[in-house]
């Protein structure tokens, strides 16, 4: 399996970190050339590593046109890059509903538009989409997280009707817990970290959150030839959470 995506060029936003970092990873042990992009980008030998803030148009065409240069059109995309925001949605400023829309949503568009022409000139691509178990089943106080998760699942189903007859499939993960830093500080910000930690283990049908690592291992599935007739399907990646009434 280790040149199954040999030819293949991959970007991969948010790849510095947590499920992004495993999917770079992922993806390199396969034989692809990825791109990782993400606005504080890290030197990995193995990997282009491009600074892009992918809330901003300019800088997703700018890097776009630095992979295309330098390793070949895009014919893989993971739309990985988001930030856990929650707020009141009586007191939510517009222009902070703009600022986190434009990261966890919009973001995915822009990058597959700009995925797009490539994919289309080869008649093949993949992507992937990563949103959350948030996006079907929630709980009080995620807004507005589960409705640009929600609205990640919305995007995944038209771009995969409109352009599963191209040859470019759209797909998506829901992740449930996962262990990254970000949820490790998201924990530690709560008045007994160690009695928050051990509320998410309870919760887990498998007794335990996530790897970054597991995620990664269905992404490079679904972008695989082995799921060449998966498309618009959202995989929950949840340890059976979703099936866990009281949680």
């Amino acid at each position: 399996m280790g040149t199954a995506f040999d030819g293949q060029v991959a970007v991969v936003t948010g790849g510095t970190q947590g499920i992004g970092r495993a999917t770079v990873q992922a993806l390199l042990a396969v034989g692809a050339t990825v791109a990782s992009l993400d606005i504080t980008p890290a030197a990995h030998s193995e990997t282009m590593s491009i600074a892009c803030d992918v809330r901003e148009p300019d800088e997703i065409a700018r890097a776009f046109d630095l992979v295309q240069r330098d390793l070949g059109p895009v014919t893989l995309l993971v739309n990985n890059a988001g930030v856990n925001a929650y707020f009141d949605a009586a007191s939510m400023a517009t222009h902070e509903w703009d600022a986190f829309f434009s990261l966890d949503l919009r973001a995915a568009w822009l990058c597959t538009k700009a995925a797009l022409p490539g994919m289309l000139a080869a008649g093949h691509g993949a992507i992937v989409n990563v949103a959350s178990i948030h996006a079907n089943l929630t709980t009080p106080g995620m807004f507005p997280y589960a409705a640009a998760k929600a609205g990640m699942l919305g995007l995944t189903r038209s771009l995969a009707l409109d352009f599963g007859p191209r040859g470019v499939r759209v797909n998506a993960v829901c992740p449930g817990w996962v262990r990254t830093a970000a949820v490790e500080r998201q924990l530690a910000m709560a008045a007994d970290p160690d009695t928050a930690f051990q509320q998410v283990l309870a919760q887990q049908p498998s007794g335990r959150m996530a790897e970054p690592g597991e995620i990664a291992a269905v992404i490079r599935f679904l972008l695989s030839d082995e799921a060449s007739y998966i498309n618009a399907a959202a995989i929950p990646v949840d340890g059976g959470l979703g099936a866990h009434v009281h949680a």
